[in-house]
C-alpha cells in the first residue's frame, strides 16, 4: 500500500518551496530500525487530556507501526479512541504525523514487521496476534505486545538543513 499525499501545502515563510513527501518517507524507511530515533506517540485519554509516551517504531511497506501492552496507557487509549499523533526528530527533519493507530493482527503483518524489527538488534517473534520477545522499553508493559499501525491524515515537516522549508501533507482518511 503506497500513502501518497492527496494535498501539500506549503508553509514556509522565508521563500522556501514546498518540501516533497519522499524526503521523510525515505529517511523513514532508511533509518528505521537502525537509527538512534525515538518516536513519542500521543494518544488521548477517556477524560480528553493527552498522553505521551517514547516508542520503538519502525516504517514499514510505506507505514508506520509500534507496537505497546495491552495494559499500557497508550494500548488502553487507542482501545477507545485510535487518534493520535508521532512526532520524530529524523535526519535535517522534524516531523509529526497525525492519524488513527489501529491494531495489527494479521500474521503475515506481524511477521513482517518482526523481521524488520530484528534487523535492528530488537529480537522479536510473533506469538498469537501479537509481538514477543526476550525483553523490551521498561515503558511496554511485560510481552506479548500488540502492534499498531498509523493510519496517516497529515505530516508536517520542519527541515532544519538543506534545503530548508516547512510543509503539509494531507492524506486520505
Amino acid at each position: 500500500m503506497t500513502t501518497n499525499p492527496i494535498a501539500t501545502k506549503n508553509l514556509d515563510r522565508y521563500g522556501s518551496a514546498a518540501l516533497p513527501w519522499s524526503r521523510p518517507r525515505d529517511i523513514l524507511a532508511e533509518d528505521t530500525p537502525t537509527a538512534d530515533l525515538t518516536f513519542f506517540v500521543t494518544t488521548v485519554r477517556p477524560d480528553g487530556r493527552p498522553h505521551s509516551a517514547g516508542v520503538g517504531a519502525v516504517w514499514v511497506d510505506d507505514a508506520l507501526y509500534f507496537k505497546g501492552g495491552p495494559g499500557t496507557r497508550r494500548s488502553r487509549n487507542l482501545a477507545a479512541n485510535p487518534a493520535c499523533g508521532v512526532s520524530v526528530r529524523l535526519r535535517g527533519i522534524d516531523l509529526t504525523l497525525e492519524g488513527e493507530a489501529h491494531r495489527v493482527t494479521d500474521p503475515a503483518t506481524l511477521e513482517r514487521v518482526a523481521a524488520v524489527y530484528r534487523t535492528g538488534g530488537w529480537p522479536a517473534t510473533v506469538e498469537g496476534d501479537a509481538l514477543t520477545a526476550p525483553y523490551s522499553a521498561p515503558s511496554a508493559g511485560p510481552a506479548p505486545w500488540h502492534l499498531y499501525r498509523l493510519t496517516l491524515h497529515r505530516a508536517i515537516g520542519v527541515a532544519g538543513a538543506e534545503p530548508y522549508g516547512a510543509t503539509r501533507w494531507d492524506f486520505a482518511a
